[in-house]
């Protein structure tokens, strides 16, 4: 195994560090060969760092992905700087405060605008420097949920596909559903017409909006052509208000349309089996499970920090460890 130098954060930094954080690193940093981090709020629920874990142990690597549960955009700068640090997968509310400081950018994250991956380069101009570059592995993570797990193609190809909601999540969709998945028309369904009208301007300033279709009512939806891809982007509650009933007879209406695809629901938490998923499956739909896209994109992140190919990654194992954590939640 490489040896690397040993850096350590002393005790005056974190104690100047964790009032205000409220941080608390892993002690296993001093002893991994590489360090990486998971960098956003709220990251107690998140299967980041053992789907990492579980490849690194795979490969035989000494590396770790640690939270950091922070915002603060000049810590995880200084923090990036040692030499054990391999990269980071970056969530929200950091996905677009971060692009600013970043040397390059892939053409997913600056066409979607949101980087969720930190790898390091090294800069052909200045020995010693490193570049920190920025990924949008979501695109990935969408645009593998279907093409590993739908053995026809033709299902969503040259079709019309649907996206549900109106976040980071569907920004996302709309990328990999028009750039990888051939998409003619995206409809975007969703409660609040604030958000679309906001996916769908961006989405035309950075060149790829003019397939956008707004679906607004079920009458506009019951005229339309079927999509052969949907990709819902919203958490498993009962719709309440009169807008989030309307979104869900939108979706039964293009459910329940002669041409059956595939829909990718990307809710997995607390558990990936939704009622949207259970009308799509009712209606003879494929329902691709939500803990695909988080896998995929974690695959990807992992060919950027290590340097191998996705058939070289142990995937499988991977699979296998999410499931076993889904189902100790689903138990709990």
């Amino acid at each position: 195994m490489t040896t690397t130098t040993t850096v350590t954060i002393t005790p005056p930094l974190l104690q100047q560090q964790a009032p205000a954080l409220q941080l608390s690193f892993d002690p296993r940093i001093q002893n991994l060969t590489k360090h990486g981090f998971l960098f956003g709020k709220k990251l107690a629920a998140s299967m980041s760092p053992l789907l990492h874990d579980v490849v690194y142990q795979g490969l035989g690597l000494n590396w770790g992905q640690l939270r950091l549960d922070s915002d603060d955009m000049d810590l995880f700068l200084n923090l990036v700087q040692d030499p054990k640090f391999y990269g980071a997968s970056v969530t929200m509310p950091n996905k677009v405060a971060i692009i600013p400081h970043l040397d390059y950018l892939t053409p997913e994250c600056r066409d979607v605008g949101a980087c969720n991956t930190l790898f390091l380069r090294d800069d052909p101009n200045t020995p010693g420097r490193r570049l920190l570059c920025g990924a949008n592995t979501d695109v990935i993570g969408v645009r593998e949920s279907f093409v590993q797990n739908v053995p026809n193609a033709d299902v969503y190809e040259n079709r019309p596909a649907m996206v549900v909601g109106g976040g980071g999540a569907a920004r996302s969709a709309v990328y990999a559903l028009h750039k990888y998945l051939q998409a003619t028309k995206i409809y975007l369904v969703n409660r609040d017409p604030s958000e679309v009208e906001a996916v769908m301007k961006e989405c035309k300033e950075r060149g790829y909006g003019d397939k956008l279709v707004y679906v607004e009512s079920v009458e506009q939806a019951e005229r339309l052509e079927g999509p052969g891809a949907i990709v819902a982007c919203i958490p498993d509650f009962a719709p309440v208000t009169e807008s989030e009933k309307t979104v869900r007879k939108i979706i039964e209406v293009m459910l329940g349309k002669d041409h059956k695809g595939a829909m990718l629901e990307m809710c997995y938490n607390p558990s990936p089996f939704t009622a949207l998923g259970a009308i799509a499956e009712k209606e003879g739909w494929q329902v691709i499970l939500g803990t695909e896209a988080m896998i995929w994109q974690g695959i990807e992140q992992d060919k950027y920090w290590t340097g191998l190919d996705a058939s070289e990654l142990p995937v499988a194992q991977v699979k296998e460890a999410i499931a076993a954590r889904l189902a100790e939640l689903s138990n709990a």
